[in-house]
């Protein structure tokens, strides 16, 4: 019998004698006064002199998570959702009975102390425990070494196991919930409301994607868990809410890497009356300020590297940049057929119906986003790469979007956005062109959109920013899969 199944083995026979002893393994009826900071807070006041009979009696439960025994005597520390504490445990102060029952408690166990506050002779707090019960049985036991890259996948499959044993992932996961309570209190001082859009929708629309597909057996139709909320949030611009935003899951049926997850948290925000000028103005703003109130500082380290969030930030059209960091000659850059000859002679392979534009953006995935380092707006992108922008009224072949690039990451994409009906449609059918035969989506116009369009929207503008990846820079984690609770991943040998 190998060492994890004689343990498992120990354990239930434990179980076992405890519930012959008729202690409820899995009982409901500990109720916790105080949480261990409180016990931690109030302990400031208890000094080496408090006698351990004296002060108030607390009632606190927890994890298990370390455990030293002495015959009559055992010092172990419980853990709950705000912290740890030490707990001491006299045979004489809980009780024969009582004291044999606890003797077949283990790590990992959940269990309830009552007792008052003193301080060891090495000056810990700790509590003296006057009684001690058996909340949850644990059957496993916590892993002793559950770092290193070697159980980075078992971390994120047994993400229980992780938060219960690494503090510093439950921190992260903490900043994620602040993270997004800032955000909904900027954009809600700002007089924006927030708002729900349909997950399932029956056109795949919004972004370019490979949607999730499934169908509703009652209304006998296909519908696709959306790739992004953008054109109902829009329709909602038509019917007369002039500044919204959601909070939403997005779902893209595509690869996995440490940037990427088919399920993925976006804010969506769009202001009637207002340009992508103002949105860029507005995200300097709200990252900066969320930043400084979850670090305490604008400039933040990320695996290694310092970046610098102090507004105003770089601003760059795409052509711009791929001259001033990707190193391309402005000639190339003007000139379509040049760009088109650069881009192949790099290995890039461009479909048929492609023109300049895609060879724009493409070139600069390649040679300038990773190289953008602090806040990077990009701006002036290709129509053609722009199926929902505004054109650009002085020159129609560019939209009127940018792009917010940090650590070399997209973190944000927005845009004026497009209102004429026509414009639109041509825009869809020209896109829809270009994707070609799909076997599994059928190409389709939106045309209650267009509809929708028809009836007059005001101008506006509106901006997609990646939630993990804004979490992601502001907690140092590496990969999406930090930030994500239960990220997606292959399924378990022998499942």
């Amino acid at each position: 019998m190998d060492e994890l199944n004689l343990i498992l083995t120990q354990r239930r026979q434990k179980a076992d004698e405890l519930a012959q002893a008729g202690i409820p393994l899995y009982g409901n009826t500990f109720r916790p006064t105080h949480r261990v900071t409180e016990l931690l807070a109030d302990g400031e006041r208890v000094t080496a002199e408090t006698s351990p009979e004296s002060g108030p009696l607390y009632t606190v439960a927890g994890r298990i998570v370390a455990l030293r025994k002495f015959g009559k005597a055992t010092f172990l520390q419980i853990q709950d959702e705000s912290g740890r504490i030490q707990i001491y445990v006299k045979k004489e102060a809980v009780g024969e009975e009582s004291y044999a029952a606890f003797k077949k408690f283990d790590m990992g166990d959940l269990a309830g102390f009552s007792g008052r506050l003193f301080r060891t002779k090495t000056g810990e707090l700790t509590l003296h425990a006057e009684s001690a019960q058996l909340v949850t049985k644990s059957l496993r036991p916590l892993p002793e070494k559950f770092h290193g890259l070697t159980d980075v996948e078992v971390r994120y499959r047994q993400r229980y196991v992780d938060l219960m044993v690494n503090p510093e992932v439950r921190e992260t996961f903490r900043k994620r919930v602040e993270i997004i309570q800032l955000v909904r209190e900027f954009l809600v001082n700002r007089g924006f409301l927030e708002v729900e859009t349909p997950m399932m929708q029956p056109i795949a629309g919004g972004a370019t994607a490979r949607p999730f597909k499934t169908h509703h057996n009652a209304l006998g139709i296909d519908l696709y868990l959306r790739i992004a909320p953008e054109l109902y949030l829009k329709r909602l611009l038509v019917g007369g809410f002039e500044r919204v935003f959601e909070i939403n899951r997005n779902f893209r049926n595509e690869g996995l890497s440490t940037r990427h997850n088919p399920e993925f948290t976006m804010l969506e925000f769009y202001q009637a009356y207002a340009s992508y000028h103002d949105l860029m103005d507005l995200t300097e703003e709200m990252i900066s300020w969320i930043a400084a109130e979850v670090t305490g500082s604008m400039v933040v380290t990320y695996q290694g590297q310092e970046v610098d969030l102090t507004p105003p930030w770089r601003r760059y059209t795409l052509e711009e940049a791929l001259v001033a960091v990707g190193g391309l000659a402005p000639g190339t850059v003007a000139d379509p057929a040049k760009i088109m000859a650069a881009a192949r002679e790099r290995g890039i392979e461009l479909p048929p119906q492609a023109g300049p534009g895609k060879a724009k953006t493409e070139l600069f995935e390649l040679l300038v986003e990773e190289k953008l380092i602090d806040p990077t707006f990009i701006t002036a992108y290709p129509t053609e790469v722009s199926p929902l922008a505004r054109r650009n009224e002085q020159n129609p072949e560019v939209t009127d979007r940018f792009e917010l690039f940090i650590t070399g990451r997209e973190m944000a994409n927005a845009f004026s956005e497009l209102n004429d009906p026509v414009d639109q449609r041509q825009r869809f059918e020209k896109q829809i062109a270009e994707r070609g035969d799909d076997e599994e989506i059928f190409p389709e116009v939106d045309k209650d959109f267009v509809r929708a369009l028809e009836y007059g929207m005001p101008p506006a503008a509106g901006q997609g920013i990646g939630i993990d990846r804004l979490v992601m820079l502001l907690t140092d984690s590496p990969s999406i899969r930090d930030v994500i609770l239960f990220p997606h991943l292959r399924p378990e040998r022998g499942e």
